[in-house]
């Protein structure tokens, strides 16, 4: 490998380098969205910390309540002599303070960061196999008919007409319907977030349809699924991956809106939404039950739009001169 270089460095070539390599080295000289990547990375592990110690191991307890020791300020140590010892909060300290119910708001966000992450994984899972069906059936037939309607024009169409509702409010109509659940929240977000995936693909096949493999593919009897799913899709998923990262923050973004309304996770289990709803009617007595969530809101979803913006500029072919 170091001879390779230095032959291409006498000869004045660049040396050859894979398509993860270069846009590897494209997303990092990107401030922001390698340190965006980097917190992002850290709150995953706190997410499985969450979902081990809340729910497996139980070494912080999120719904343990202990009504002598409410409202108390972050790093308050354990020293009460009314609150058994055995409910004593993890290493005897109350790290981020406790609620109105006494219960640890460190435990608290602990759980909540699990559920907000799964459910906007989950629910861009769901957006994104929908967009890629639609947007891949409505770019890879095009003007092919389906009764006097072009299947493209009826995909479209449809797209057009749910980009018509105000997606929150449709999601906030369907879930009130609904039993309060975090599998049906992330069963909505997901259903009512796939347009812009399909539209994307669906450029994305209006041109690759056109190219020599695809030709090639065809004159081979290759079934027309295969073509769609393994040869085509793995093309045009760049754009999709860029949109899913943003679609990430947008989905925890609309579930803990759901929840700070009340018709998200429901108490006892705790997210990052019903945390900052609890709060918010002692925001002056206890400012730290507000302040913590809700800066952690804002900080994980700047972190995944400015993540987003990097691989925008990574899988953007014009930068790839500039290397």
């Amino acid at each position: 490998m170091t001879k390779i270089k230095e032959i291409s460095d006498v000869e004045g070539l660049k040396p050859a380098v894979s398509l993860f390599e270069e846009r590897w080295y494209i997303f990092k000289r990107n401030r922001l969205a390698y340190s965006s990547f980097m917190f992002l990375l850290v709150l995953f592990i706190f997410a499985i910390a969450g979902k081990t110690f809340t729910r497996w191991i139980v070494l912080f307890d999120p719904k343990l309540v202990r009504l002598p020791e409410k409202f108390l300020p972050p790093l308050t140590p354990f020293t009460s002599d009314i609150t058994p010892a055995e409910d004593a909060p993890a290493f005897n300290i109350y790290l981020m303070g406790t609620d109105e119910l006494g219960r640890d708001v460190f435990a608290r966000m602990l759980e909540g960061t699990s559920v907000s992450l799964t459910v906007g994984f989950v629910a861009v899972g769901i957006s994104v196999c929908l967009g890629i069906f639609f947007g891949g059936i409505a770019g890879y037939y095009g003007n092919r008919k389906f009764g006097f309607l072009a299947v493209d024009t009826i995909i479209m169409r449809f797209v057009d007409i749910m980009l018509c509702f105000p997606t929150f409010f449709l999601i906030l109509t369907v879930v009130a319907l609904l039993p309060p659940s975090i599998y049906n929240i992330m069963i909505v977000i997901g259903l009512t977030s796939w347009m812009g995936t399909a539209r994307f693909v669906r450029a994305e096949f209006l041109t690759l349809r056109e190219l020599d493999f695809v030709a090639a593919a065809r004159s081979q009897a290759i079934p027309e699924w295969r073509i769609i799913f393994i040869h085509m899709v793995p093309n045009a998923i760049a754009p999709v991956l860029v949109s899913a990262t943003i679609g990430v923050a947008t989905a925890i973004l609309t579930e803990s809106s759901l929840s700070f309304l009340g018709f998200g996770v429901q108490p006892p289990d705790a997210t990052w939404g019903n945390i900052l709803a609890d709060g918010k009617q002692f925001i002056f007595d206890a400012p730290w039950i507000t302040f913590i969530p809700g800066f952690t809101i804002l900080f994980v979803v700047l972190a995944f739009n400015l993540c987003g913006e990097g691989l925008r500029e990574a899988f953007n072919p014009r930068l790839k001169e500039g290397l």
